[in-house]
């Protein structure tokens, strides 16, 4: 495979030295968080700025998933930079690639994902947290979104995996709110239809606490096209409290 560097970017790494595998390897960075370790190896982040752009920069050695098409394993960014990849072909709200690679070194597997920032926007979790503060406005502005986001993922035929407030980010523009995907490892395809769709939002509201019932038919009239007092929103309604009571009585 290849080496990805994003066309848009090639200018500036080249400007500092970093446009390929090894100089980003090498540079010396503060990690922004202790490693993960297991799986036999290591994975890391770092934060890296140049000329006012913002971008994570993700090493990791030997740390590997094994699955049936890989059953030898395979550096987990790999899967992460297919999801982003694809997000992009179907057009799903998502970060941004700029630079993917591995290398084999002396029996070592590395691997090197790299990331655009998401600087200007904030993620659903830190709104939450300040939710009683926000107008309706803002309110509703943020549940469109997210149900947005959710109709245009489903829509696509995929399933997030991990749904959560802390992987959903958002930014206020003139036009509205935006919301977008991080953290795409455990994305796959829907297969089996409502009861993947309800799986994959389920987890969404049982973090999102702040919200009341009022708040989460105005996300589910957004995801499913009807009015917030529509039978459907009802029974969409009735099923994820019904999964979510299931969820934590377990």
């Amino acid at each position: 495979m290849s080496d990805f560097l994003a066309s848009t970017d090639v200018a500036l790494l080249q400007r500092h030295g970093l446009a390929d595998f090894d100089a980003l390897w090498n540079v010396q960075l503060d990690a922004v968080d202790e490693p993960n370790t297991g799986r036999g190896g290591w994975s890391s982040v770092y934060r890296l700025e140049l000329e006012g752009k913002g971008y994570y920069l993700k090493r990791q050695s030997d740390y590997l998933t094994r699955t049936l098409h890989h059953p030898f394993g395979e550096p987990t960014f790999a899967r992460e930079f297919r999801n982003i990849s694809r997000y992009e072909q179907l057009r799903i709200p998502a970060l941004q690639a700029v630079f993917y690679g591995e290398r084999r070194v002396a029996g070592e597997r590395r691997a090197i994902l790299m990331t655009r920032a998401l600087d200007g926007w904030s993620d659903l979790d830190s709104l939450l947290a300040r939710w009683p503060q926000l107008d309706a406005v803002q309110r509703v502005g943020i549940l469109q979104a997210c149900g947005q986001l959710a109709r245009t993922l489903h829509r696509a035929g995929q399933m997030h995996g991990c749904f959560y407030p802390k992987h959903i980010f958002l930014r206020k523009r003139s036009t509205g709110w935006q919301a977008q995907l991080i953290d795409l490892e455990k994305t796959r395809p829907l297969l089996f239809g409502k009861r993947d769709r309800l799986k994959d939002l389920e987890p969404l509201l049982r973090r999102a606490g702040a919200w009341s019932e009022g708040d989460v038919r105005c996300l589910l009239a957004t995801y499913l096209q009807q009015p917030a007092d529509s039978a459907l929103v009802d029974n969409w309604l009735q099923r994820l409290v019904q999964r979510r009571r299931e969820k934590e009585a377990h």
